[in-house]
């Protein structure tokens, strides 16, 4: 606990203002390796070859915030990638960081950062649950990294929805020590004056899990927006962790409100998009939504819903399309519609937990 204490002190000293402020850059962002578009294909039993897989930076968002990402074509999970986009600001006051990627490539993804920094790493901040952005937590916590996140993802994470296995315990230095929790629509409830920065974490509702959190960066005018929405592949709402399908649409209703048209949208998988990339995407959600609906009221089973290929007019579109993709998108939407707890007070338990 003492120890506690000591590291939340010194992230206090961090509310102080770099004397090195800095503007944004014109320029920004770079892209330094754009993201494929596939599709990439995977033969039977095949297995994420780790050893081959690097972590490089991808986007430069400003002058001290960079993006991670892993090889491409390699991860069946996320061929556009390896895992889920890392964000890094760094600076004299230390590095904070958006998600840690998976724990088989924490320290290629160490690696990777002190090729442009460093600086210690401070702070860590994790965005949803899924081990693509949470697997190296144990490995940057052990470097000295505190770890926040939504009150929801801890508690996700010390007690996972059941699927008839026993599940391990996980290591505490892996496990978020600050949390909070989600209040209103795009209320920071933490933020932090970190090299030359100021960075809001934003709790969400449940969208693409219970315990999501997007974070701004003011002054880069940018924003990780984790996995709610996605332009590779069909929409993901892990269900079985709290997350939603029309949480989705909340989602990108609150973005549009809280960032310009300028603003750097940085989803953790596909390409970086502006607000208005987002009105086709809210789009087809409300369609497919009332189209399932529409079907459901007639009667149909999941099957028949699934066989009237409802996403056929937005294939072209999807980078990385894959019959998988879909299925699991349409077969969320049905579900949802069909009997599912509400949102209350921001949560929403799942009745696997």
């Amino acid at each position: 606990m003492r120890q506690m204490w000591l590291r939340l002190g010194q992230l206090a000293a961090l509310s102080v203002f770099s004397t090195s402020l800095w503007a944004q850059t014109a320029g920004y962002p770079i892209t330094v390796i754009p993201p494929g578009k596939g599709p990439f294909e995977f033969p039977q039993g095949y297995q994420t070859p780790w050893a081959r897989i690097q972590i490089m930076v991808t986007e430069k968002i400003a002058p001290n915030l960079y993006i991670l990402h892993g090889s491409q074509g390699l991860d069946p999970a996320h061929p556009d990638g390896s895992g889920g986009r890392v964000a890094v600001l760094f600076g004299a006051d230390g590095v904070l960081m958006v998600d840690t990627e998976n724990q088989q490539v924490a320290e290629k993804t160490l690696t990777a950062i002190r090729s442009f920094t460093d600086a210690p790493i401070k702070i860590v901040v994790n965005s949803h649950i899924h081990s693509d952005h949470t697997g190296g937590n144990v490995f940057f916590g052990k470097q000295g990294a505190l770890i926040f996140s939504q009150e929801n993802l801890r508690e996700e994470m010390l007690d996972p929805p059941h699927r008839g296995s026993a599940v391990p315990r996980p290591d505490p230095a892996g496990v978020p020590a600050v949390t909070y929790r989600y209040r209103a629509p795009g209320v920071p409830a933490v933020t932090i004056q970190m090299d030359g920065e100021t960075v809001d974490f934003i709790p969400m509702m449940p969208s693409h899990t219970a315990g999501d959190t997007i974070v701004r960066f003011r002054k880069a005018d940018a924003i990780y927006i984790e996995d709610f929405y996605r332009n590779y592949g069909y929409p993901f709402a892990d269900q079985a962790n709290g997350g939603s399908i029309k949480g989705l649409v909340n989602a990108i209703d609150l973005i549009e409100n809280i960032s310009g048209p300028d603003t750097t949208l940085i989803p953790g998988h596909g390409t970086l998009v502006k607000k208005q990339d987002l009105l086709g995407y809210r789009a087809m959600l409300v369609d497919i939504l009332a189209k399932v609906q529409q079907l459901r009221d007639q009667g149909k089973s999941l099957q028949q819903v699934l066989a009237a290929d409802l996403t056929a007019p937005y294939d072209a579109t999807t980078l990385g399309d894959t019959k998988e993709s879909k299925e699991r998108f349409i077969s969320e939407v049905y579900m949802e519609l069909k009997d599912f707890p509400p949102v209350v007070n921001g949560e929403r338990q799942m009745p696997l937990r």
